[in-house]
């Protein structure tokens, strides 16, 4: 019962002094049920994930999640897509993270199809990959940085290869912006985050989180090369997008 409660998401439960988040050993050790909690329909998209690269991609297809975390999406979709036989690499710059993921994947008996990195996903060169999965990932990296890394990603990707990106997202129009905004804090609350949790979390993450819009997410993967964009998901203000670099 004990190793329950501490893997749960308590790190705004208490008036403490305000800080930027960091993806810390603190974080690290929730982070799982933080997604689990903080994601709307995050097990769903994984799924989602799961049936576009089965049907996209070839057997023995090489698969890049960019910002793995914890690798709890690489573990599912392993195992969901296991009769495939898809290579994936997981890629983050958090010791932290990585270490729970390299666990995991031993627990799960996964050493030989996953794999992880420790570095910095800005400077990623993983040619020939058929996938990349960027899941609440590019919302981090500075406004002026995404589309840059946009075209890196793209020119790593094979003929045909697909970017699949999901974000937390703002609407350009006030009213809509503050409804979507109390919806998900109300989806927060039914999950167990206390007012002052969600406040706690949201003002930490104020300097480090910065959404853009769907029309703008959009924007940015056609400029990187991406002809086909198409949202795949949404639920209020989050959104996921494929994207296919064409085949010539």
């Amino acid at each position: 019962m004990q190793k329950k409660q501490d893997n749960r998401d308590s790190l705004f439960d208490v008036d403490r002094i305000s800080e930027d988040f960091v993806f810390n050993e603190r974080v690290a050790q929730v982070f799982d049920d933080m997604l689990d909690r903080s994601i709307p329909f995050y097990r769903e998209v994984i799924h989602s994930i799961a049936r576009i690269l089965g049907a996209a991609l070839k057997d023995n297809s090489r698969i890049v999640d960019l910002g793995c975390a914890t690798g709890a999406t690489l573990l599912q979709l392993s195992t969901l897509l296991e009769e495939k036989q898809f290579h994936f690499t997981g890629i983050d710059n958090s010791p932290a993270m990585l270490d729970k993921a390299r666990l995991k994947s031993e627990l799960f008996s996964k050493q030989d199809s996953l794999h992880f990195l420790q570095g910095d996903i800005m400077e990623v060169e993983q040619p020939d990959t058929s996938a990349f999965i960027l899941n609440y990932t590019l919302q981090f990296i500075r406004p002026l940085n995404r589309e840059p890394f946009l075209k890196k990603l793209y020119s790593n990707l094979v003929p045909g290869g697909i970017c699949i990106l999901s974000e937390k997202i703002i609407s350009h129009h006030p009213g809509l912006n503050r409804s979507f905004i109390d919806m998900y804090h109300n989806f927060k609350k039914e999950r167990g985050y206390s007012e002052l949790e969600i406040a706690k979390k949201r003002e930490a993450l104020e300097n480090v989180l910065i959404p853009c819009s769907l029309e703008e997410n959009r924007s940015m993967l056609q400029s990187a090369g991406f002809v086909e964009v198409e949202p795949f998901f949404q639920w209020f203000n989050f959104v996921s997008f494929l994207a296919v670099k064409p085949l010539s």
